[in-house]
């Protein structure tokens, strides 16, 4: 398998002990184990990003009435700045496509510029702003909220 190249499959109960050591290594406030557990019981898409057996990464997305939300995405500090957040992104554009979702939003401290960046290299605009939407050492942070377009995809048959 090339190096560049993720592997993706779907986050099992068993695995959130490996994601909860990205969570806590990327986060200064890190979901919690049961927010995973509960994420994967009520069915939303959990996703693991690998390469070989290595985890690089884990994302949550919610997709429901044309609209889905990122509402985690996670890469480990070792695999940063390569170019797998853009591919995880591509890969959950793709999987909200195919349950017919047309938009895909998310929210991103204004503080975290490096997510900020790779969200507008992958095509999302900021649309808004969440007042006191994070916690932070010193209160609350706002969340800047962006979206991005999901074109309704026409059947190939030369894929």
């Amino acid at each position: 398998m090339n190096d560049s190249v993720l592997g993706f499959r779907r986050m099992q109960l068993e695995d959130v002990e490996q994601v909860m050591m990205v969570e806590h290594e990327v986060y200064e406030f890190p979901w919690t184990e049961r927010i995973f557990s509960d994420c994967i019981r009520v069915g939303y898409q959990c996703w693991l990003a690998q390469q070989q057996l290595s985890i690089v990464g884990h994302a949550v997305i919610s997709v429901t009435a044309g609209e889905s939300h990122m509402l985690n995405l996670s890469i480990a500090k070792q695999y940063q700045r390569k170019g797998f957040g853009h591919q995880f992104i591509e890969f959950l554009v793709e999987e909200a496509r195919q349950k017919d979702a047309q938009t895909m939003l998310l929210e991103v401290r204004p503080s975290n510029s490096a997510a900020i960046s790779c969200y507008n290299a992958a095509g999302f605009n900021e649309i808004g702003c969440r007042k006191d939407y994070y916690p932070a050492p010193e209160g609350r942070e706002d969340a800047l909220l962006f979206a991005r377009h999901i074109p309704v995809q026409i059947e190939s048959h030369g894929n």
